[in-house]
Parts: C-alpha cells; sequence; structure tokens
C-alpha cells in the first residue's frame, strides 16, 4: 500500500501530464520524496524505499524528457510540524528540534515555497535534482 501510494502514484501521473508537456515542449514535474528515502529510517522500510524509488524515478524522467525542456525534480522535506506532528510527545519533538542545525522543525510553507521555485522559470536549468527542505538535517 505505501509503495502504491507513493511511488506508483508518481508513475501514473507523470504518465497522465507528459502528453500535453510533450505538446507544449516544456513543463515541470515535482515529485515529494523524503529525507528518509536518502537516509533510510528504523521501522520505516517500505516507506523509506518509496521514497527513494521516487528520487531514482525523477532522475530517470529527468535524463528521458530533457531535451523536450521538461524538467523533473524531486523535494525531500525533513521535520515539517503540521497537525500531524501535534500529536507527539512533545520531548520528542524537542529532541527532533535540537538535532536540526536551524533548531527547530520546518512549515508547510517552507515547502510550499521550494515547490513554487522548482516550478518557475528561477529553476529553467535544474532538472534531476532532490532539493532537501529539512533545516540541514541531511548534512
Amino acid at each position: 500500500e505505501v509503495i502504491n501510494t507513493n511511488l506508483k502514484s508518481a508513475f501514473n501521473l507523470t504518465k497522465a501530464v507528459i502528453k500535453p508537456m510533450l505538446k507544449a515542449r516544456s513543463g515541470s514535474i515535482i515529485n515529494m520524496s523524503s529525507v528518509v528515502g536518502v537516509k533510510g529510517n528504523a521501522g520505516q522500510a517500505n516507506y523509506a524505499a518509496s521514497k527513494a524509488g521516487l528520487i531514482g524515478f525523477t532522475k530517470s524522467i529527468a535524463a528521458e524528457l530533457g531535451s523536450r525542456n521538461i524538467r523533473c525534480n524531486a523535494i525531500a522535506p525533513g521535520f515539517i510540524e503540521t497537525e500531524m506532528t501535534d500529536v507527539l510527545d512533545p520531548a520528542v519533538v524537542d529532541q527532533w528540534r535540537n538535532a536540526i542545525p536551524l533548531k527547530r522543525g520546518g512549515k508547510p510553507e517552507d515547502v510550499a515555497n521550494a515547490t513554487v521555485f522548482l516550478a518557475s522559470d528561477m529553476s529553467a536549468y535544474i532538472t534531476g535534482q532532490t532539493l532537501h527542505v529539512c533545516g540541514g538535517m541531511l548534512m
């Protein structure tokens, strides 16, 4: 189920958007990975594999479609504070924050801003890359 949600869905969506992008000879595909897909995490092998697979998929699509002016990149968020993290033990959240060089969790807006950048012409010469939005967690 995790692989279907995180990897197969990206494959199917990419397949659906390629035709109009090829016709326009332009496009930007942005996949949502995770720092867990880069570094792994105990107890999350299926999630890590799906997100790592998404990074490989991103690079492959970038290589295949680059000559058609279609870019493909991934974003790998780290610890992003949301309603989902609000239910965590505050001591655990503090441990996460203290382990991050910026000493805080990210905001959904941090991920949104990275997405807007990769979708815009400001990133016209960027493809096949994974942008880590993680406060330095992966340094």
